[in-house]
Order: C-alpha cells, then sequence, then structure tokens
C-alpha cells in the first residue's frame, strides 16, 4: 500500500466517528487485565494512545483505572469525550505524545497501533511509560476459524483493501521494550444483519474507496447476511477473536 493511501485511511475514521462509536466491538475485559498484569506493579495510571471514540478506554474506566486517552481527530475525540467523560481526554499522536517523562504505568493501543510510524512511536511510549510499565496493542478480528465467518471476511473488498492490515499484527521489537507476549482471547459481538454491514462501512477501506466500490462491495454484503441462516433472522452473536501483546519497559 502506498504512504498516501496508508495516510488517507489513517485520517478517515473522522467523517464516521458516530457509526464507528455505535457499531465497532469493545475489548473483553479478561485481554485488558492479561494486559495489565504484564506490569511491575499494580497499574493505577494508563494511556488509551489513538483512542479513538473510546471503545476501549471505556474498558480501561471501567476497571476504575486514571485513563488519558489520547487521538488526534477531534471528531473521534468528541465521541470519545461524550461517552467516557471520566477519562482525560488530549489531542495528540503517537509519534507526540502530550505527557511528561514516565508519567503512566500502562500504555494501550486498540485497532490503532499498525496506524503508528512503530519505530518512533515505540520511542515516544517509552518516553512517557515508566520502567517496568507495559505497552499493550490490541486487535479484534472476525473469528475465521467458524466457516461462515469466513465466507463472510472474503466479501465487501474494494480497490484499496490490502493484506497489510493482517500482517501488521506482530509489532516490531524495540530495544526499549522486552519481546512481546502475545494471546488470544474468544469474544462475540451481538449483532444484526444490517448492524453488521454498518460495521463494514466503518472499516477504512470502505471509507477512502470509489463510492461505486463501496456500494457494490456493501450490498455483496447484505446480500450473504440476508441468506445465510446464520444471520438472516434477527440477532446473532458475531465469533471475534482479540489478539492482544504485551511488552515491558527495560
Amino acid at each position: 500500500m502506498s504512504d498516501p493511501t496508508r495516510a488517507r485511511r489513517a485520517s478517515s475514521f473522522g467523517s464516521r466517528a458516530a457509526e464507528y462509536a455505535q457499531h465497532r466491538p469493545d475489548y473483553p475485559r479478561e485481554a485488558i487485565e492479561w494486559g495489565l498484569s504484564g506490569a511491575d506493579g499494580t497499574p493505577r495510571r494508563v494511556l488509551d494512545l489513538g483512542a479513538g471514540t473510546g471503545k476501549l478506554t471505556l474498558g480501561l474506566a471501567a476497571l476504575g483505572l486514571d485513563v488519558v486517552a489520547v487521538e488526534p481527530d477531534p471528531e473521534m475525540r468528541a465521541e470519545l469525550e461524550r461517552r467516557v467523560p471520566p477519562a482525560t481526554s488530549l489531542a495528540g499522536r503517537a509519534e507526540r505524545i502530550p505527557l511528561p517523562d514516565a508519567e503512566v504505568d500502562a500504555v494501550f493501543a486498540g485497532q490503532a497501533f499498525h496506524w503508528f510510524d512503530e519505530p518512533a512511536a515505540m520511542t515516544e511510549i517509552g518516553r512517557v511509560l515508566r520502567p517496568g510499565g507495559v505497552l499493550v496493542p490490541m486487535w479484534n478480528y472476525e473469528d475465521e476459524s467458524v466457516p461462515w465467518v469466513a465466507e463472510f471476511g472474503k466479501l465487501g473488498r474494494t480497490g484499496v483493501s490490502s493484506a497489510w492490515i493482517d500482517s501488521d499484527r506482530e509489532p516490531a521489537t524495540h530495544p526499549g521494550f522486552e519481546p512481546f507476549e502475545k494471546a488470544t482471547f474468544h469474544h462475540t459481538q451481538r449483532r444484526t444483519a444490517e448492524s453488521l454491514a454498518e460495521t463494514i462501512a466503518t472499516h477504512s477501506h470502505m471509507i477512502v474507496a470509489d463510492p461505486a466500490d463501496r456500494a457494490a462491495g456493501l450490498a455483496e454484503i447484505r446480500r450473504f447476511l440476508s441468506s445465510n441462516p446464520h444471520t438472516a433472522s434477527g440477532e446473532f452473536d458475531l465469533p471475534l477473536r482479540t489478539w492482544a501483546f504485551r511488552a515491558r519497559r527495560r
């Protein structure tokens, strides 16, 4: 994927901020707790980096943590502030975090780490993270070990879709951090055929696609969901896997 296309996708979400907040899945509590357990001591102040509309911020705040959420897009940040008022919301980027040195005990990034300039971001994360603190990138993916989900996953691709999303599941190594550990957590999201189609419409490859390609892709998705016995009638559980990584700051 070219850098202009990547940058365009990375900055596309604000135009669908309300839909993103409504339709994207949250993160399982056990995945968050696993990430936190990688830190030395008990984390109390945490950073959600590239926080978007606060899908992960909400899970962190529910654990009683002091949460700072950093997000560059003003429309996404406005949704976050509305949905997670206890969190401290700041404008900023992973490569330039508006916090002092050694300010937080853990840094999380939900569905965001692949958009960062990883070497620069990890150096900056290391600056704001106390020694012994933990970096926790995580992603939600449809569970394609389920046959109908695997078939569904082949649909709705556009001219700017690319396998780079999947290849970026493994974060880069960095001398300031110990090697990453990895864990996978099963998760579900209650959906209808229409709400799942709306979820796919918030994916960056759909947002930036040619309008005709986007319309054709979403029409194909709706046809599949309306004819598939698992999804055609009312609500259903969408099987998900949450991929979580953690690395302790040296």
